[in-house]
């Protein structure tokens, strides 16, 4: 991995985990525009982190949703199996 991909995820990281306890969804704006001051090349490596892991932040919790749906579906099969 080079200083760059490092960096920018390591920055992702961070940042998420302060917006994950302050509430602050916009944080990793401000990073942004902060990095893009000294280094654009910074920025879009660190904001392409950003949308990585919030993406899959929101798949896994669809996920997690649909599996306990599924798993409702099933239970509820079960009890009641003339439906």
């Amino acid at each position: 991995m080079s200083s760059l991909e490092e960096t920018a995820a390591e920055l992702a990281e961070d940042t998420i985990k302060v917006m994950e306890k302050s509430g602050d969804d916009r944080l990793h704006f401000e990073v942004a525009d902060l990095l893009g001051a000294s280094s654009q090349t910074l920025e879009e490596a660190y904001m392409t982190e950003v949308r990585v892991r919030m993406a899959g932040k929101s798949a896994r919790a669809f996920l997690r949703k649909k599996a306990k749906e599924l798993l409702g579906e099933q239970e509820s099969a079960k009890q009641n199996p003339d439906k």
